[in-house]
C-alpha cells in the first residue's frame, strides 16, 4: 500500500490538473469554437487570398478577411456544438466539450455563435468584398443547414460536408480578387478531395462512437470496411491530378508540381494500405498522412506562386 501511494497521489494530481485545464474559461471557448479546425480554415483562406492577388497586398482587406472568417468559422462551430450537444455527450471523444460537460449553458453558446456569425459576415462584406460575404454565407448554410442534420440521416453526409470544408480558399480568393475564376475552384477541388480520406480515417477509427451517438457514417453500413477503403483510395487517386491543376493553369511553377505529385502518391499509398488492412493502425496512419499532406501542399502553393 505504501509503495503505491506516491504513484496514486501523482495520478490524482495529474487528473486534477487536467480537470482544471478543461474547466478553464479559455479551454471552454477554444473547444466551443473548435480552435484547431478554425485555424485550418484561416490557413486555407489565407492561401486563397494570396494566390488571388494580382498586385500588392491590401493590409486592411487581408485583416478583414481573416477576422471575418475567424468569426464565421468560430461561430459556425459553436452553433454546430449547440445543435449536436446531446450526441456529443454520448461519445468519449466529445463528451468533454463545454456543453455536454455542463461547463457552459446552451443559451450562451447559441447567442455567442449567432453573434459571431453575424459579425463575421458583416466584416467580410464591409471590409473584404461582398462576394466573399456571399460565399461565407453559403459555407455556413451548407455546414449547419445540410451537413449537420444529414449526419443523422445518411452515410453520404461526408460528401456534403466536403463542400463547406473546401470553400474557405475560394472565399479568400474572392476577397482578394473580387471574383472566383477557375483557378479558385481548383483550390476547392484540392481541399474537397483531401477531406474525404481524412474523414474516412476518422470515421473508421471512431465508428462505434458514431454509431452510439446516432451518426450515420459510412462504416456503420460497411462493417467490414471494404467500401470505406475503396472510397479512400478513390478520393486520393482523384486528388493526385486535381492537385496539379494550379500548375497546369499557370498559377504555380514546376517545383510545386513535383512536390504535389510526391505528396499525393504518398497519401495514396496510405489509403491503399488502409483499404487492404482496414485496421485501427492503418486508419490512424491515413489520418496522420492527411494532416501532414495539406499543410505541406499549401506551403509549396504559396512559395512557388508565379503570378
Amino acid at each position: 500500500m505504501q509503495s503505491g501511494y506516491p504513484v496514486k497521489t501523482a495520478e490524482s494530481a495529474l487528473a486534477r490538473a487536467v480537470g482544471r485545464e478543461r474547466s478553464g474559461w479559455w479551454y471552454c471557448w477554444a473547444e466551443l469554437v473548435k480552435a484547431r479546425l478554425t485555424s485550418l480554415v484561416l490557413l486555407t483562406t489565407l492561401v486563397g487570398f494570396y494566390l488571388g492577388l494580382s498586385g500588392p497586398v491590401d493590409g486592411v482587406r487581408l485583416v478583414a478577411t481573416l477576422v471575418g472568417m475567424a468569426l464565421l468559422a468560430g461561430g459556425g462551430a459553436a452553433l454546430n456544438e449547440w445543435m449536436e450537444r446531446d450526441a456529443d455527450a454520448l461519445m468519449p471523444r466529445t463528451r468533454h466539450r463545454p456543453l455536454p460537460a455542463g461547463q457552459m449553458q446552451p443559451v450562451t453558446a447559441l447567442w455567442a455563435g449567432t453573434g459571431m456569425v453575424v459579425a463575421g459576415l458583416g466584416v467580410l462584406g464591409v471590409g473584404a468584398h461582398g462576394l466573399a460575404a456571399v460565399l461565407g454565407a453559403v459555407t455556413l448554410a451548407a455546414y449547419l443547414g445540410l451537413y449537420t442534420p444529414l449526419k443523422r440521416v445518411t452515410c453520404w453526409n461526408t460528401w456534403v460536408g466536403a463542400v463547406p470544408g473546401a470553400l474557405p480558399p475560394v472565399v479568400g480568393w474572392a476577397a482578394a480578387a473580387g471574383s472566383v475564376p477557375a483557378e479558385a475552384w481548383s483550390l476547392f477541388g484540392i481541399v474537397a478531395c483531401w477531406q474525404m480520406p481524412h474523414f474516412y480515417g476518422i470515421a473508421w477509427l471512431y465508428r462505434d462512437e458514431y454509431a452510439q451517438a446516432g451518426f450515420r457514417m459510412l462504416p456503420q453500413v460497411d462493417p467490414d470496411g471494404r467500401r470505406t477503403g475503396r472510397q479512400a483510395v478513390l478520393w486520393t487517386s482523384l486528388l493526385v491530378p486535381v492537385s496539379l491543376l494550379p500548375w497546369w493553369q499557370g498559377v504555380v511553377g514546376s517545383m510545386y508540381a513535383g512536390v504535389a505529385a510526391v505528396l499525393g502518391l504518398a497519401y495514396l499509398v496510405t489509403a491503399i494500405c488502409f483499404a487492404r488492412e482496414r485496421s485501427p493502425g492503418s486508419a490512424r496512419r491515413l489520418f496522420l498522412a492527411s494532416i501532414v499532406y495539406l499543410p505541406l501542399l499549401l506551403v509549396f502553393l504559396t512559395i512557388d506562386k508565379v503570378r
